[in-house]
């Protein structure tokens, strides 16, 4: 845990958008999508359905807004990552403390993993190595080491670099009994790989692990993005230019993902090159919104609902799967939520993420942040 001296100075530096957007992204890990899933009971309909469609995982090829979560979260860490990674060396500090400082990251954010997926249930036979935190460590570390020892052009070899060979041996590379250039649940070369090298259990298809080894190496990418993205607003360009920017590429890259797709589908589950362009596209589009809004327009008061959480990220998605917010939450409102007929089910939802929030309130206000 952190006790930064005061507020300001732990905001001064601190784009606020990037804040708020990763606020946002964790937002509807920790709860919000079971407002959708509330609305759509409370009121069965075309456009709730449509809704609550859109928060729940594709099975397999396609994309939903929830499929956009992870990534967009993985993208947030590598827009981060030239402004941190540039603050401790112009803190003068010595590359060989900055390269401890990552590694020490991956190390904890990875055990944190383990954690989350119940290492201290000392079952190690029914233990998930792989997990979001340690899909994290590994994207932030090879990011990291790429930022700190590569220009922009080498940043950007390295991003298309990753997607066009991860594009190439899953078409090439054969499977056995399945041949090359599969690309189903079973056939494709990352699940294999998963099923060879990999203990299980897996997570999210029996087939393999959808945050699994081959498929970690398109996340970097996936982070890499961010690394440009937030390299772009580093710049020296007006804030409207910025803006252009990152909704040109944004939109072009949502072009590329798609017309790729038909050779190479957009799957979550296996990350593909295609996916990696597709949630980067819309998660530049976000930034874009978020940094105009609240950067170029000065709009802030809205944000900070979404700021609160994005500051203590990391903090909520290990308490929020640590701890019953639910069983707290009865405390508050056990002697009327039953009374509270068809809005009972979103009224619940509302409450269990108000009283997430006020956690991570009470944090922001003694100015306790987790820091890894």
């Amino acid at each position: 845990m952190g006790n930064p001296a005061s507020e300001q100075t732990f905001f001064e530096k601190r784009v606020a958008s990037i804040d708020a957007l990763r606020g946002f992204d964790m937002f509807w890990i920790t709860g919000g999508e079971e407002i959708i899933h509330a609305l759509h009971k409370m009121s069965p309909g075309r456009t709730t359905n449509l809704l609550n469609v859109e928060f729940q995982h594709v099975p397999w090829a396609g994309f939903h807004f929830y499929d956009l979560i992870f990534p967009l979260f993985l993208f947030v860490v590598g827009v981060v990552l030239p402004f941190s990674l540039s603050k401790h060396m112009e803190a003068g500090q010595q590359r060989g403390q900055v390269y401890r400082r990552v590694f020490r990251r991956l190390v904890v954010l990875f055990v944190l993993g383990l954690v989350y997926n119940g290492l201290l249930n000392f079952n190690f036979h029914d233990l998930r190595i792989a997990g979001v935190l340690q899909r994290i460590a590994i994207c932030y570390f090879f990011a990291a080491l790429i930022v700190l020892n590569t220009k922009i052009r080498g940043q950007i070899a390295f991003f298309a670099g990753i997607l066009i060979v991860y594009w190439l041996a899953m078409k090439l590379i054969p499977v056995p009994g399945a041949g090359s250039g599969v690309i189903t649940p079973d056939g494709n070369l990352a699940s294999f790989i998963d099923r060879h090298l990999l203990p299980r259990p897996y997570c999210c298809f029996p087939q393999g692990d959808n945050e699994g080894i081959l498929s970690t190496i398109p996340a970097i990418a996936t982070t890499l993005f961010g690394v440009l993205a937030g390299q772009w607003l580093r710049t020296k360009n007006s804030p409207n230019r910025k803006t252009l920017g990152l909704v040109a590429a944004g939109v072009a890259s949502l072009l590329v993902g798609y017309i790729w797709s038909f050779n190479f589908p957009i799957i979550k589950n296996i990350w593909t090159s295609t996916f990696v362009l597709f949630a980067g596209g819309w998660s530049l589009l976000l930034l874009a919104l978020f940094y105009w809004i609240i950067d170029v327009k000065g709009y802030r008061r809205w944000a900070f609902f979404f700021t609160i959480i994005g500051v203590n990220a990391i903090t909520i998605y290990l308490a929020a799967h640590l701890f019953d917010f639910g069983t707290i939450t009865t405390i508050f409102v056990h002697g009327f939520i039953n009374k509270m007929g068809w809005v009972e089910p979103l009224f619940w939802a509302v409450s269990v993420i108000m009283t997430q929030w006020l956690f991570l309130y009470f944090l922001y206000r003694k100015k306790i942040f987790l820091k890894v």
